[in-house]
């Protein structure tokens, strides 16, 4: 049996898109695809509304846990590198030790729904718009991958 391909989403504190993408993938190729997210300054738990937005996507990642990217760094041999955010993208090494070609590392900056303002709702509303854009970039990385 051929081993599945690592996919290491990275963002700054994955507690929220990295998240997201990880569920995604699991959910839409984890027979092909080993998903695992990372962050640069992890948070100490998922943001809430993450989970719940996901939860009404039909994926449930209440039990993955943030982790920094010490865990994966020159550790770990990874096919893919997605960096979610801008933040990540300006401080993440440019040459990936362990990342088995530079060729896939990709950059999809998704907005931090964590620094939404307003209502309630209205930051539900920016999880859901983010959560839907990862869920589509990802279904379009899918058809070449």
């Amino acid at each position: 049996m051929e081993k599945k391909q690592k996919v290491l989403f990275l963002c700054t504190g994955n507690a929220a898109r990295s998240q997201m993408a990880e569920g995604f993938l699991h959910a839409m190729a984890g027979d092909r695809f080993e998903p695992l997210s990372a962050g640069m300054e992890a948070r100490d738990s998922i943001h809430p509304m993450a989970v719940q937005v996901m939860r009404e996507a039909g994926i449930d990642i209440s039990l993955q846990q943030p982790k920094g990217l010490e865990k994966y760094l020159g550790k770990e041999f990874i096919h893919h590198l997605v960096v979610v955010c801008n933040k990540a993208h300006q401080s993440c090494p440019r040459i990936w030790p362990g990342l088995l070609s530079q060729e896939n590392r990709f950059y999809w900056p998704f907005d931090d729904p964590a620094e939404a303002q307003g209502t309630e709702e209205e930051k539900l509303g920016v999880f859901r718009r983010v959560r839907d854009e990862i869920r589509d970039k990802l279904a379009e990385w899918l058809k070449e991958h």
